[in-house]
């Protein structure tokens, strides 16, 4: 087979996480020590059927990252074969938004449909071995025939048909003299098997649809198991990797290479999909909510998708630190939106300067406030406080030192103040204006409500109030607008889409693999013949999604570029709509809000279910053993406040929610070290012990592993021998340490001993070195193959990875 030569891979962004050390890692190690494969190549295959969304960003990311990080090859793929649903206007839509969240392919960029030709030849190779045949019986009688787990299946009327009968209807079918449906061909494997999936699977099937790329040159497609292995190994992918929904499938994707004789031949690799709470992924539900007129379109900022998130603010650092920190394991499990929420917060902390906004104006008289303008400042002193370099972003670029970073502010008597900011008839505990009360003007004076005016329906529409002096006390801080200078702004206030966290029904962990971009149960269904999905989410749609309001914003703004974030103190962070606002007409849309506030079941939102103390409508119930890790189950407030102990002890997020509602979990981390090993230690227990811990056949202590995690840390082990220690104490109860020196599992490497084997590695190849020289950056991926052979597999990828970016950047 041709095998396209190594070419550069583009480096990943700078600030791009690398994906942690997992299973899958373990065994590129492992390729690359062995000498299997020179370099790693892997793909990304979208379906062109819709915009790519959330559910897509974790998978490129595994795919992309690890290519980067192994100085490999990626290559971004159109899974094109569907005529009626794949279009130029989502591939395009596709490649924009990935290139938008950083992934950069090269010339590495193919489709599924250019190969057409060359699926078609191996369909007539395999007839021709007689490993496929033309099957005519209709779909129900298939279906029937495939019998079920308990029942062997039984041969179809055509099964025994000659290869020169096969090849004939085959070459009448590709010449379309035959209806739709009317014929299909179909691997010859194993009626019998336990593996449903090898009961002679489907290759192709007659459907007549215009392709926007090939046009009517076809009326016969070549199903996903068929297209998807074969392009794979015509690429030279060597991992191919995928979630959990195609573990079945793997045996097909297996069987076509061993049959056609691929060498050498790429692998599957299967991943445990990463759900997202209080989201959809399917492509054919986010057309029902454009159809349905639920949202204006694609990038609706309320949408999952990534032109979506794009136009509501988010930055694509956000989406990748989101993707980094979720993880890759073996099981399924649903990632709480609040993860996604607080990346794109933390993001926005430090990018965001501060300003004044009202979106719902109240007007304030004050009297004794003379007209002025004011320096204040964009960012507050905790946030400079963690600049690493001292110095701050301002809107425009640049980065200045924090006195610097101020902005002229004009200030008069006439000011607006949010409506909810004065109260007739305040509550207990309210810290804002009232009749007679006192508040502070952000970077201003101390004023005092003096009088109200009110309107026919008692509403208030006016205050007056009174500039103190020196000494005043205040009981709150509120923002403000000079009215005479406010610049009116129209205020989109978004939130979730979707009232519960579970939209789809309790049965949608069953259904959908976010992180896989090729299943969709629904278009699937209908590739099928089956009726179109039920539309019941549709009653999960928050109908506070979009709030829509009219205010005033400091003129500060009108000077800055139309990409700049802000956090409208108090409110939230913002940007300009890039597709409505002008700069005579601005329109600002609420990025994220500053909290939270779904966790705490805020006042017009659905609160969390458990704290209300019962399970929300359309929320799946909890459930125990290794379901409950693919089941969406809400926290409680004292669930929220364990995962912030967690996280503050410094562990993932991610994890931190997994254990938080999960006891066992909880209980065993009791007696764990808090230290700088605590986060590889509940990582530890989320990803590698969690199923013994349920099944109670872990014997190991928490506190036992922070010095296996301290070790990996200093990089004295491998992640392969740290899990290994890991797997092996679980069992026994021995201390992992013990354990690595008496199976002599130490694989530490000495920095001298690296080096003297990097240098040897590039001394035994003098030709290749010349050839990095000249550009050809990816053999970094063979060079560190070598290495890793020379060390025995006892050197730390990442050390070696460090290593030879230095003697080769000196070899240039």
């Amino acid at each position: 087979m041709t095998v396209p030569g190594p070419t550069p891979l583009p480096v990943a962004p700078g600030d791009t996480p690398d994906v942690a050390p997992n299973f899958i890692t373990e065994i590129i190690d492992r390729d690359l020590h062995s000498g299997k494969v020179p370099q790693v190549v892997t793909r990304f295959p979208p379906e062109p059927s819709g915009y790519a969304h959330l559910g897509h960003v974790f998978a490129s990311f595994l795919d992309f990252q690890t290519a980067a990080q192994y100085g490999g090859r990626y290559h971004l793929r159109m899974d094109d074969t569907n005529p009626e649903l794949a279009t130029q206007e989502y591939v395009d839509a596709i490649a924009d938004d990935l290139k938008w969240l950083g992934w950069d392919w090269g010339d590495h960029f193919y489709y599924a449909s250019d190969y057409f030709d060359r699926y078609y030849a191996y369909a007539e190779q395999l007839v021709r071995q007689g490993d496929a045949y033309v099957d005519s019986v209709s779909a129900d009688e298939m279906a029937r025939l495939r019998g079920d787990p308990r029942t062997p299946g039984t041969p179809s009327p055509y099964r025994d048909r000659t290869p020169e009968e096969n090849l004939g209807l085959l070459r009448r079918m590709k010449a379309g003299e035959f209806p739709d449906g009317s014929h299909v061909l179909r691997a010859k494997i194993d009626l019998g098997s336990p593996n449903m999936k090898l009961r002679d699977p489907v290759l192709y099937r007659i459907l007549r649809g215009h392709h926007y790329r090939q046009g009517d040159a076809w009326c016969i497609y070549p199903m996903y198991d068929f297209q998807h292995p074969l392009q794979d190994a015509i690429e030279g992918v060597t991992h191919s990797m995928c979630s959990l929904e195609f573990v079945d499938n793997r045996a097909i994707y297996d069987w076509l290479m061993e049959t056609l004789n691929f060498e050498p031949r790429p692998h599957q690799y299967e991943f445990g999909r990463r759900g997202l709470e209080y989201t959809i992924t399917s492509k054919r539900k986010l057309r029902r909510l454009i159809e349905g007129q639920h949202v204006t379109g694609w990038d609706d900022p309320r949408m999952p998708t990534l032109r979506a998130q794009r136009r509501l603010g988010v930055t694509p650092e956000a989406v990748r630190a989101f993707a980094a920190q979720i993880g890759v394991s073996r099981t399924n499990r649903t990632v709480d939106l609040a993860v996604y929420e607080n990346a794109v917060r933390e993001d926005l902390n430090h990018r965001a300067p501060r300003v004044m906004a009202v979106l719902d104006p109240i007007p304030v008289t004050v009297a004794g406030l003379d007209a002025q303008t004011l320096s204040l400042p964009y960012w507050p002193h905790d946030v400079v406080a963690g600049s690493p370099d001292g110095l701050v972003g301002v809107p425009g670029g640049g980065r200045v030192t924090p006195e610097q970073a101020v902005r002229d502010v004009p200030i008069g008597p006439e000011l607006l103040i949010e409506r909810e900011d004065f109260s007739a008839a305040p509550p207990k505990g309210y810290k804002r204006l009232t009749p007679g009360g006192t508040v502070r003007l952000r970077g201003a004076g101390i004023i005092r409500a003096d009088a109200f005016d009110t309107a026919a329906d008692g509403s208030v529409t006016h205050i007056h109030a009174t500039l103190l002096g020196e000494g005043a006390k205040a009981s709150g801080v509120i923002h403000w607008v000079d009215a005479a200078h406010g610049v009116p702004a129209e205020f989109r206030l978004y939130d979730r889409l979707f009232r519960v966290p579970n939209p789809e029904g309790e049965h949608v962990d069953d259904l959908e693999p976010a992180a896989d971009p090729h299943f969709d149960p629904d278009e699937a269904a209908l590739e099928d013949g089956a009726a179109p999905v039920d539309a019941g989410f549709l009653r999960y749609l928050n109908p506070d999604s979009l709030k829509v309001t009219r205010g005033v914003v400091e003129p500060s703004v009108l000077g800055d570029p139309p990409d700049t974030r802000y956090q409208f103190e108090r409110q939230g962070y913002f940007w300009r709509d890039p597709v409505d606002s002008r700069e005579d007409a601005l329109v600002f849309g609420r990025i994220i809000t500053l909290k939270d506030t779904w966790g705490r079941g805020a006042e017009g939102r659905e609160p969390r279910a458990e704290s209300r103390g019962q399970r929300a409508e359309g929320t799946a119930p909890k459930v125990e053993g290794k379901a409950a890790e693919t089941r969406v189950v809400t926290l409680s407030p004292e669930q929220e406040q364990d995962v912030a102990r967690l996280t503050g002890l410094g562990a993932a997020e991610a994890d931190a929610r997994t254990v938080a509602r999960d006891p066992l979990l909880l209980a065993f981390l009791g007696t764990a070290v808090h230290d700088a090993t605590f986060g590889q230690v509940v990582s530890w227990t989320v990803n590698d012990l969690a199923p013994g811990l349920r099944a109670g056949e872990v014997r190991v202590e928490a506190a036992a592993l922070a010095p296996l995690a301290a070790r990996l840390a200093q990089g004295a082990v491998t992640m392969r021998v740290a899990r290994t220690a890991l797997a092996q104490a679980a069992a026994s109860g021995d201390a992992p340490l013990d354990v690595i020196e008496r199976e002599g599992l130490n694989a530490g490497v000495s920095g001298d001993d690296l080096a003297r084997a990097v240098a040897d590695a590039l001394a035994a190849h003098p030709d290749r070195v010349e050839a990095y020289r000249a550009g050809k950056t990816a053999l970094k991926g063979f060079f560190t193959g070598v290495v890793m052979r020379a060390t025995g597999g006892k050197a730390e990828p990442q050390a070696v990875a460090a290593a030879l970016d230095a003697a080769l950047e000196a070899a240039r």
